[in-house]
């Protein structure tokens, strides 16, 4: 009887013995049943079971030695109950030095190492709720957006049917602008060619209604100052002639009645190589201002290249709208459109002396204190993981950087409630980095990426 219970306790003390093996986690519990013999984990050799942690390596692979820091290959584990479980090199057991939370590894030194893993996990308990709270708000606001975004996309299209339908309305109407305008540059040739009539009545009353507008004072005959205030030079109107000027015109006695007009200033004036009378409109030499059939031709002429003028802007507007409105419209704005609210938006950081900006799809640039603004590079493409695409964005061809090459700016997107540019810096001469938080960068996946602890 006393030899069954002798044995009892010598077996029973050899299970025990083998629970109380440190350095290992559960999982590895099943190499280190007490036996006659232990096989290295690596299977590179065999040893009696006496020599596990008995402070001597063995093993190539430290698989002898989990609690003891006789291997430079091995690794000790820390249960860490109530926080995160992990490993440290078998080296660090015993060192005075309190690396486990639990105080496992300092079981056999001077130190007494206070158990903290509860207390750690607690705080990391906390921290992980705070995430999940900030990732469900995150989540809540990108379905928002996500549904904003559908809806501004709709608004988008819409925009540029409509936009596309008013540039095929003008196209019409430009069509019919150039129709009328042709048609009255026609008949104001036409009406020219009627005013050069040479017939001798028509040429008496052109005369006549010539003279007339020089002879201000109605007093039948033409002086300097009436010609100072009535002709001008063909290539330089805005010159009041001078008194001799005049004078050369008039003649001896520098002043003339209808008869001396018709044979020496009439014939100036129509040659129109010289002189002209002033705000006369056609070709130079012509008065367009004394026929009024040729007057009102040339006004409707006028008016008809105004409008035209107007249509043609109006159409050019139209398709650089048209155009630009495609090119927003042609980027990835992400598989729900979540990213659309972004454009057209800006986002600033001040850190230091330099004020950086962010808007998204289009640029990002850097501005000193002394108001010099820097391009870090115009809006390239994305460029994250293939699991998640739509985490990074790249800008590129920024300005010029002094040691060659341009500016780039790479910016990552982080899961928030709220859309802000949170850092910027220059880890590499002219190459930035950006953190950019924004709820359409949560994704649900993470949720499911806690730190569980083992309690």
């Amino acid at each position: 009887m006393r030899f069954q219970i002798i044995f009892a306790a010598v077996v029973w003390g050899g299970l025990v013995d083998s629970r109380k093996i440190r350095g290992i986690s559960s999982s590895y519990k099943r190499f280190y049943r007490e036996r006659k013999s232990f096989l290295c984990i690596d299977g590179s050799k065999i040893i009696p079971f006496e020599q596990v942690n008995d402070d001597y390596c063995d093993c190539e692979d430290g698989s002898d030695e989990p609690g003891t820091s006789a291997c430079p290959r091995g690794r000790f584990y820390c249960t860490n109950l109530g926080f995160r479980p992990h490993y440290i090199p078998s080296s660090r057991v015993n060192d005075g030095i309190c690396d486990c939370c639990d105080a496992s590894d300092e079981y056999n030194s001077h130190v007494r190492c206070q158990n903290t893993c509860w207390n750690l996990g607690q705080k990391e308990r906390e921290y992980v709720e705070v995430q999940m709270r900030t990732l469900d708000e995150g989540l809540r606001l990108k379905q928002q957006l996500i549904e904003e975004g559908v809806l501004l996309w709709r608004e988008k299209q819409a925009q540029l049917r409509e936009l596309q339908q008013v540039a095929e309305d003008l196209q019409i109407k430009l069509e019919e602008h150039r129709r009328r305008k042709h048609e009255a540059d026609r008949l104001k040739e036409q009406k020219a060619l009627e005013a050069g009539d040479s017939g001798p009545t028509h040429q008496n009353r052109t005369i006549s209604s010539v003279f007339q507008l020089l002879d201000s004072n109605k007093d039948g005959s033409i002086t300097v100052d009436e010609v100072q205030a009535k002709v001008a030079l063909v290539h330089d109107e805005e010159r009041v002639l001078s008194e001799n000027e005049a004078g050369a015109l008039l003649g001896e006695g520098h002043q003339m009645d209808l008869t001396k007009f018709q044979h020496t200033l009439w014939d100036v004036l129509t040659r129109g190589d010289s002189v002209k009378i002033k705000d006369t409109h056609g070709a130079p030499g012509s008065l367009v201002g004394e026929d009024p059939h040729l007057q009102a031709a040339d006004r409707a002429a006028e008016w008809e290249t105004s409008n035209l003028k107007k249509v043609e802007e109006a159409y050019e507007t139209v398709n650089m709208e048209i155009s630009d409105l495609q090119t927003k419209l042609a980027i990835d704005y992400g598989t729900d459109w979540e990213f659309l609210f972004l454009n057209s938006q800006c986002y600033k950081l001040k850190v230091y002396e330099y004020t950086y900006t962010l808007c998204p799809f289009n640029q990002v640039s850097q501005k000193n204190t002394a108001g010099t603004e820097v391009s870090l590079g115009k809006w390239g493409m994305w460029a994250g993981t293939p699991k998640n695409q739509y985490s990074q964005m790249v800008y590129e061809n920024g300005e010029p950087c002094w040691q060659g090459g341009s500016r780039s700016t790479t910016v990552t997107l982080t899961c928030g409630t709220e859309t802000a540019l949170r850092s910027a810096k220059e880890p590499s001469k002219c190459q930035y980095i950006m953190d950019f938080q924004t709820p359409v960068a949560c994704q649900p996946v993470l949720k499911q990426r806690g730190i569980h602890s083992e309690l």
